[in-house]
Order: C-alpha cells, then structure tokens, then sequence
C-alpha cells in the first residue's frame, strides 16, 4: 500500500457524513491495525454490497433486489403507506417497530432555494400508488422542517378526497424538559395538545 493509496482512503473517508480529515485518518489507522479482523472483511462486505444493491422500483427502499422486503410481504399490504423523505427515515421507522405497513421514499423535500420541485421527488408515483395498491391511509412522515412541512401541504394537496391523511405527532420528546427546546418544537407541542 502506497502513500497515495492511503491518502486516497483517508481523503474517500473524509468525504463520509460526520467524518472530517482528523476523524478519517483515526478511522484509516485503527483499520490497517485491525486489517484481518476488521479492514479485510469490511473491504468485501463493501464490494458485495457495490454489486448487489439497489433501489426498490416500488418504494424508494434499498435492498438487494429489485423489490424490497417490506413491499414483498403480504403481512405489510395493510392499506397503510409511511411516507419518509429518505431511506435513512424508513430505517429508523423500522428501528422502532411500531408501523407495519409499507413506505414510499420521497428522495428528499421540496425547496424552491434548491431548485427541487416535484418533478424531482417521487410524488407522481407516490399519487399512482395511491390508486394501484388500494391504499386507505397516507401517514406523513416528514421532517419539521419548513421544506418538510411544504411537502406534506403539496403531497396532501395531491391526494385531497382520495384517502385518509395523517401525520406524525409533533412537540415535545419523552424525557424533554421544556427549558431545553426552541420556540418551533414548543409551539407544535401547544398547537397539538389533548385532553388528560
């Protein structure tokens, strides 16, 4: 292994989400230390990976087959569709194994500052969706962010009269103490109060 190639490997790491420079070079080191154990077997997993995976034609979600897991199962076509604005989102949704329907991965929010408008989601399909798999409720499933908010007005425009739309509850966290939060989050909090 040549200089370069370590640099190479450094600067690959760098561009990681979380890792800068200083963190890759720690992360390079401590794999050449533990090359058998550790940089050998993650170097195959790595190319298998490269060759295998790929996105769901149905929901956006990645696997190793041209339908996911989740779309595949039978158990999971219960009328309920979880949308998430990236596969990151379906993760941690499955992390917690509370929903049992299926997802559609939107690749992102709208943002006119960045240029992305419906066209560049997956909302036409999402809409198709709708219709195609007899789907009864749309759980919105975005972020609380101003983009994630104008893309649950626009998706839920879309569907307006075609099926039930809900979102996730927002406000404050179990175990958050209210000196802790912004002024947005205690505002969702009040806004969706309910009776004790």
């Amino acid at each position: 292994m040549s200089n370069s190639d370590l640099d190479t490997l450094i600067e690959l790491m760098a561009r990681l989400p979380g890792l800068g420079p200083r963190s890759a070079r720690r992360a390079v080191l401590y794999l050449i230390r533990k090359r058998a154990r550790l940089l050998t077997p993650l170097a195959d997993a790595m190319q298998q990976v490269a060759a295998t995976a790929r996105e769901c034609l149905n929901c956006g979600n990645v696997g190793t087959s041209d339908i996911c897991d989740i779309c595949d199962s039978e158990k999971r076509a219960n009328g309920e569709l979880c949308v998430v604005e990236d596969v990151a989102d379906l993760w941690a949704m499955e992390r917690a194994n509370v929903f049992k329907g299926r997802y559609h991965v939107l690749g992102g929010t709208l943002s006119a500052l960045d240029g992305v408008g419906p066209e560049d989601l997956s909302i036409p399909r999402l809409v198709d969706r709708v219709t195609s798999e007899n789907i009864t409720e749309v759980i919105l499933a975005l972020n609380a962010t101003v983009d994630g908010q104008t893309t649950a007005h626009y998706i839920a425009d879309q569907l307006d009269g075609q099926v039930k739309l809900s979102s996730l509850a927002q406000g404050v966290p179990i175990g958050g103490e209210l000196d802790y939060l912004d002024e947005g989050t205690i505002t969702a909090a009040l806004s969706a109060r309910k009776p004790v």
